[in-house]
């Protein structure tokens, strides 16, 4: 078992202590970074007063996104699964002209 790092990140001007397996790191510093530019396009685009309501859409968009993603892979796994049962009965046909 490795043992957790000590880091901080910030998140709308708020530090969070956090203790993270060496793995995690680098994708919750990608993470944070892409939040805070978020808030930032957010902020300026929007006449935002609290730090909270900011959070909230930030928190929607990236959700908005996840199950876009999901339907998305569904769709995608539907395909190639069809895709999968049509070779496999060309090749069946194929298989049974011999």
């Amino acid at each position: 078992m490795s043992e957790l790092l000590k880091i901080k990140l910030t998140i709308a001007d708020r530090v969070y202590p956090l203790s993270v397996a060496p793995e995690q790191e680098e994708a919750l510093r990608l993470s944070a970074k892409k939040i805070e530019a978020m808030i930032k396009q957010l902020e300026q685009n929007y006449a935002v007063r609290d730090k909270q309501d900011v959070l909230a859409m930030c928190a929607l968009q990236y959700a908005t996104q996840v199950e876009q993603n999901r339907k998305n892979e569904k769709e995608s796994t539907a395909i190639d699964t069809a895709t999968l049962d049509q070779l496999n009965q060309m090749i069946q046909e194929h298989m049974a002209t011999f």
